[in-house]
């Protein structure tokens, strides 16, 4: 075909050589202007700009099959059963997904259709799912084993001393380590945010997240353990990786649901999205290791050893898939740079956290749970219940207001958890830290502006005098 048309390529031009309109057409005008101007003829300008067109994907008409690890016995835990399985039946029908499971502590952590509940993990083909690890980025749980002999109420108050719960950073910030900053100023996406990091940095949050001291069920020895993730930092970058993901899919798969979008891992945006994970989760472990060395420099204490892991997070194994791990602990062998052969699986403030070597069963893609998960949603357990204080532990709540929907009661059954960890051969329980005590950020909200009434306005009085 000859070069039939002089001018600029429009639109309409497009349209006229049968191609549909769609979001690639303002780069497919700029290729074709470019090719024109460079004399090429209209047949080869066609073809280049068809092949500009994405492929478009559809979401599966039935449900990819998965497997499920939750026993439930009380019309309860069946009720958050079958939530959970209606979430998985929409979410295994999105195109990425080429595996999927749900462990023991699983429970729907949103009312979307398809929404990936918490004990969640699914394995996706050239796809990181922003809306897989959530806002809460490689939420985590690190311990540090103290030498020597130590009071558990002296470990318990130094850590109370040095941490900060709740919205908002620290007041007397604590310095990140060289190398995060320098990862920090070299990501894209994450340059813009140091000062969120700078922060928030030694900070743990609120809802679920805590400071927990006990002893070691082998030796005795006083054990450190905290349980937060990326806070607001991360919080930022997922809601910039959530606009990565939406603007892709909207393009390449129109029917998915945006919160379960994807980024194309094997892309710019992907691998710049990817190293950014890895930026946050090196933030995330060193500030659970600088409220530790916060706590033990207290206590003029010294360290035996320590370990951490995340269980909010995304990993990519040698099969070259993405493993999403919504609430769900990695269970196999070097799922990370520093993977120390060992996890940390809490329960509640109660119970013992369990220490477990991995088992790496396929059919879980190698994850476990990440905790005991909830039956019921935080209000409707508190509308439900009257929550019981628990006995023989030091509970501490931040701001001085309890959370009672962080009371162990809130939670699944402990040994329920535990027996089907066992049963279906999850993780492997080789130590345990026996409670002392434990700080939450407790329900700070309850006092915050927006929940306090306004005065009201005194009328005045008739006898009054003004100035």
């Amino acid at each position: 075909m000859a070069n039939t048309q002089a001018g600029d390529i429009t639109g309409q031009t497009l349209i006229g050589w049968g191609l549909k309109p769609g979001p690639h057409f303002s780069e497919a005008i700029r290729t074709a202007n470019s090719m024109r101007a460079d004399g090429a003829e209209d047949s080869a300008i066609i073809a280049t700009v068809q092949a500009l067109a994405p492929t478009v994907t559809s979401m599966r008409a039935s449900p990819l099959l998965y497997r499920v690890f939750l026993d439930p016995e009380t019309p309860e835990e069946m009720a958050n059963y079958d939530a959970v399985l209606r979430h998985m039946n929409d979410l295994m029908k999105v195109p990425t997904i080429q595996a999927g499971a749900v462990m023991p502590d699983a429970c729907p952590s949103g009312s979307a259709p398809g929404t990936i509940p918490v004990g969640g993990a699914v394995a996706c083909a050239d796809a990181i799912h922003p809306g897989f690890h959530s806002a809460d980025i490689c939420c985590s749980v690190a311990i540090t084993v103290l030498s020597g002999e130590h009071d558990p109420k002296a470990v318990l108050d130094a850590v109370h001393a040095v941490t900060h719960f709740g919205p908002g950073g620290r007041r007397d910030p604590v310095a990140m380590p060289g190398p995060v900053a320098l990862a920090l100023g070299a990501n894209p996406l994450l340059a813009d945010l140091s000062g969120k990091a700078a922060g928030d940095f030694a900070s743990q949050g609120d809802g679920n997240h805590f400071a927990y001291v006990g002893r070691l069920g082998s030796s005795g020895a006083v054990a450190i353990v905290t349980h937060h993730g990326s806070r607001g930092f991360g919080a930022q970058l997922y809601k910039k990786g959530m606009a990565l993901a939406q603007r892709h899919t909207a393009k390449v798969a129109p029917e998915v649901p945006r919160h379960n979008a994807w980024i194309k891992a094997d892309s710019t945006e992907g691998e710049v999205y990817w190293n950014a994970l890895q930026v946050v989760r090196l933030w995330t472990r060193e500030s659970h290791y600088a409220i530790h060395d916060l706590a033990v420099a207290r206590l003029g204490a010294r360290i035996n050893r320590r370990f951490w892991n995340e269980h909010n997070f995304v990993f990519q194994r040698a099969d070259g898939l993405f493993y999403h791990g919504k609430g769900a602990t990695p269970s196999w062998a070097g799922f990370s740079p520093d993977d120390a052969g060992l996890t940390l699986i809490p329960l509640n403030m109660a119970e013992p956290i369990l220490i477990t070597e991995h088992c790496d069963r396929w059919e879980t893609l190698g994850f476990a749970p990440h905790g005991a998960g909830r039956n019921l949603s935080r209000t409707a357990y508190l509308k439900a219940n009257t929550p019981a204080w628990p006995e023989g532990i030091d509970a501490r709540f931040y701001c001085g207001r309890p959370d009672l929907s962080e009371l162990p009661g809130a939670y699944k059954n402990a040994a329920a958890v535990r027996a089907q960890i066992a049963k279906y051969d999850l993780a492997e329980v080789v130590d345990t830290v026996e409670p002392y005590g434990s700080i939450m950020a407790g329900d700070w909200e309850a006092d915050a502006p927006w929940r306090k009434k306004r005065a009201p306005v005194a009328e005045p009085q008739a006898d009054s005098v003004t100035d």
